[in-house]
């Protein structure tokens, strides 16, 4: 059974770790949740799951606005070419429906199959914002506290320039 999000508040408050959450009305892209994340301060992200041709697992949590090329991406994170998970892998490794991706999900991820690729522009923000677990909300956590909590589940996160530049 995948976790709850009261499992993951409890969890956060075990570490120390700060978080404020908004609750809103369902969205499942950026496009929608540039609609209702005007008064939330902070970065606001995306997460791509993918697997690359060798079957291994990866999650690349950059900017919203963050441009990540797939082709080039295996370059950058050390990976074979990359494509996306499919949903009912999705909700196997981290116990998130599609439109709901969110590092927060590596809470179910207990067997540690997935790679965690922070992009480094994203990490220069103070404060980010996640799904917590539904797309129905947003929870703000410090950037450190991100790394600490993906930590603490026996992941070893990597900060990687994964995003092209800015133009």
């Amino acid at each position: 059974m995948p976790a709850t999000r009261q499992e993951l508040f409890d969890l956060f408050g075990k570490l120390g770790i700060s978080i404020t959450t908004a609750e809103h009305p369902p969205v499942f892209t950026v496009e929608e949740a540039k609609k209702v994340h005007d008064d939330i301060p902070g970065g606001h992200c995306k997460n791509l799951f993918c697997k690359d041709e060798k079957g291994v697992l990866w999650l690349i949590v950059a900017l919203e606005d963050a441009v990540i090329n797939l082709k080039a991406a295996p370059a950058r994170i050390g990976s074979k070419r990359l494509t996306f998970g499919k949903p009912d892998l999705l909700m196997e490794v981290l116990g998130v429906e599609p439109g709901s991706v969110t590092p927060f999900g590596l809470i179910n991820d207990r067997e540690l199959r997935t790679n965690v690729i922070l992009d480094a522009r994203m990490m220069k923000e103070e404060k980010l914002n996640f799904h917590p677990l539904q797309n129905t909300a947003t929870t703000t956590i410090a950037s450190a506290d991100l790394v600490t909590f993906i930590r603490a589940l026996g992941h070893s996160p990597r900060i990687v320039e994964v995003s092209d530049p800015l133009p």
